[in-house]
C-alpha cells in the first residue's frame, strides 16, 4: 500500500491531513479572507465540507494525481494551513497551491511549507516543471512565489470569475533546471 509521505522543515511538519484536523480545516479555510483570495475554497464553508475534502487526499495520492499536505506549526503542533500539488504525469509538471490561517499570516510558514514541497516535486517525484497563479490584488501570494525562485510568466487578464467579479491571474512557474541552480 503507498502511504503518503510526512516531511520536515526547521518550524513545519508537513503531513497528511486525517479526519480529526476537519473542525480547525473549518474554522481556518472557513474565515472570508482566504476564501476571497483563493480560487476554489466556498464561502460559507460549511459543516462536512472539511471531510469530505480531506477524504480525496488519499485516493487522489494513490493515483497519483495530488499529494495534500497539512502544514503544522511543530513547536506548538498546530495545524496552520494546507499546501499541495495537482500533479499531471503525463507532462511531468504540476501546480502548487496552498492557504494558511490567517492567525499564522506573516510567519514565513507558508514560504517554508511551500521551498520544501519544490524540493519534494522535483527530487522525489522528478516533475520537471512546477507552477502556480494567484489572484492581482492577493500579491503576498506572490511574494512567496518569488522567494521560493518562481518566475513571473505573465497575467491572464480577467481570467477567473469569482463571486460575480472578473479577476486577473498572475502566472509563475519555477523548472527543475532553475531549482538546481
Amino acid at each position: 500500500m503507498i502511504r503518503q509521505p510526512t516531511l520536515q522543515t526547521q518550524r513545519l511538519i508537513l503531513r497528511p491531513f486525517i479526519l480529526g484536523d476537519a473542525p480547525q480545516v473549518q474554522r481556518l479555510a472557513g474565515a472570508w479572507e482566504i476564501a476571497d483570495t483563493t480560487l476554489s475554497l466556498p464561502y460559507p464553508y460549511d459543516d462536512g465540507m472539511a471531510e469530505k475534502w480531506i477524504k480525496t487526499h488519499l485516493p487522489g495520492f494513490r493515483e497519483g494525481s495530488q499529494v495534500i499536505f497539512a502544514v503544522v506549526i511543530h513547536e506548538i503542533n498546530a495545524l496552520c494551513g494546507a499546501i499541495g500539488l495537482g500533479i499531471n504525469r503525463e507532462n511531468s509538471r504540476a501546480e502548487i497551491g496552498y492557504w494558511i490561517g490567517k492567525p499564522y499570516w506573516g510567519k514565513g510558514y507558508c514560504t517554508e511549507a511551500a521551498k520544501e514541497v519544490l524540493r519534494y516535486g522535483f527530487e522525489d517525484l522528478g516533475l520537471n516543471r512546477i507552477h502556480s497563479s494567484h489572484f492581482s490584488r492577493n500579491p503576498a501570494s506572490g511574494k512567496v512565489m518569488q522567494k521560493i525562485g518562481m518566475i513571473h510568466e505573465g497575467c491572464h487578464r480577467q481570467h477567473i470569475l469569482k463571486w460575480d467579479k472578473f479577476e486577473d491571474l498572475e502566472q509563475y512557474g519555477i523548472l527543475k533546471t532553475d531549482w538546481c541552480k
